[in-house]
């Protein structure tokens, strides 16, 4: 026990470090008055969910620009609202841990990185003049019972999944100038930061699966499988179709459909699925729930 609080104390004091000499203000740092630049997209072509399908070859250049700015809008508002999940179950984590100790120090300095990324998401997607889209019923639910009850292996799973998944399609984007630069700096900002987010919740995630008792990972494969399963099935609102003249539901069952969309999940989350598979959280029951979600 002691050499686990020692690692722990040990991650804390590294991130701390970082966090003090690698953290932005979007307020400053982004010029939030810039034009956008008629004709670029907001995401690369290919990951857009109806890239490669009939449905996307009759769209028009001006369709396809404002498709991938409603699909940017729609991850930058599930995002938003998996960041203040993540903070919610950040401090059921903390709550009653000595608050002195680094690890409640970083935990609590994530969440204030967590707070700046969600007005900087939202600031992007009012200028980009869209609405904020919102996951259904049935998604909200379970972000209530998580937000309620999650805890060690669920919390830091759950984060991982979100999180590296809006990585590596942000990662992509922030290099690509054929994008709009608006998207590309909010981009480079979430990634710089949210790597130390990472890091902490795979550190965390491997000391409280080490910890567990079976019958709590077991239950913990079911629950994290299921986060996976809201995480790729929220991306996309299904209205984000209805803005370039798109029927909602049809054009949804194309999207689910389309290889090249699934791909593009698997791609995205690879670095977390492989991970968790390492822990053995992704074996049994919940293989067919991240089947479902697109990622194995």
């Amino acid at each position: 026990m002691p050499d686990v609080a020692a690692a722990r104390e040990a991650t804390a004091a590294r991130l701390l470090k970082i966090s003090a000499g690698n953290s932005y203000d979007p307020e400053i740092d982004i010029d939030w008055a810039a034009p956008q630049p008629a004709g670029l997209l907001y995401a690369p072509e290919r990951r857009l969910s109806l890239y490669g399908t009939e449905l996307w070859d009759a769209l028009t250049p001006e369709q396809r620009v404002e498709l991938s700015r409603h699909e940017v809008a729609s991850i930058a508002s599930i995002g938003i609202w998996f960041e203040v999940l993540l903070m919610r179950m950040l401090l059921r984590h903390v709550t009653g841990m000595d608050p002195r100790s680094g690890h409640v120090q970083y935990a609590l300095t994530e969440v204030g990185d967590e707070c700046r990324h969600s007005v900087m998401f939202g600031r992007m997607i009012d200028a980009l003049g869209t609405p904020a889209y919102q996951p259904a019923a049935v998604h909200r639910a379970l972000g209530r019972y998580l937000g309620a009850t999650a805890g060690g292996i669920q919390t830091f799973a759950a984060a991982l999944i979100a999180e590296e998944i809006l990585d590596a399609l942000q990662r992509e984007a922030m290099a690509d100038e054929s994008l709009q630069p608006l998207v590309r700096m909010v981009s480079r900002i979430h990634v710089v930061e949210e790597a130390r987010h990472i890091r902490f919740a795979r550190d965390e995630l491997a000391r409280q699966v080490a910890s567990a008792w079976r019958p709590r990972r077991w239950y913990c494969q079911i629950i994290v499988a299921r986060a996976a399963y809201t995480v790729t099935h929220t991306l996309i609102n299904p209205q984000a179709y209805a803005a370039v003249g798109l029927d909602p539901a049809r054009a949804r069952a194309v999207a689910w459909a389309n290889p090249r969309f699934r791909e593009t999940l698997r791609w995205a989350g690879t670095r977390v699925t492989t991970y968790l598979q390492e822990l053995g959280l992704v074996e049994g029951p919940a293989k067919s729930v991240w089947r479902a979600a697109a990622l194995i």
